[in-house]
């Protein structure tokens, strides 16, 4: 997961009831395997005095950052987020080292047409 990132920053109030996925989260950045994945990746814990609800904010390896509510998103739910972004950067990154412009955008007659193999339709 953490591969996908260069920085995390995990703000709560250790009294504040409303913190589990705030921890969970943190749990699972702090794991070896996800340490491995990126050394270089911050990890940055802010425990805050005041009342501010508990956020996660990630930065990822592009630059763009995403602050999550802590009290209404799990931390399986940001996991899942990170890595289908994740993937859809490797994507990315593979077209253009590949020379490919990037979004791909594919012209609307080709998306209906049959792929090759497949029998059309009969109209019932």
């Amino acid at each position: 997961m953490l591969k996908f990132l260069s920085k995390v920053r995990i703000e709560f109030n250790a009294l504040d009831p409303r913190i589990a996925s705030c921890m969970e989260f943190l749990a699972q950045c702090n794991a070896r395997k996800a340490k491995e994945s990126n050394p270089a990746c911050q990890v940055v814990v802010k425990r805050r005095t005041d009342d501010h609800p508990p956020q996660i904010a990630v930065t990822f390896v592009n630059g763009v950052e995403e602050v999550f509510d802590g009290t209404t998103t799990t931390a399986q739910s940001i996991r899942s987020m990170i890595l289908e972004k994740g993937q859809l950067l490797e994507t990315e990154q593979m077209f253009r080292e590949a020379g490919e412009a990037w979004p791909v955008v594919i012209p609307e007659e080709e998306l209906h047409q049959h792929a090759p193999g497949t029998k059309p339709r009969k109209a019932e």
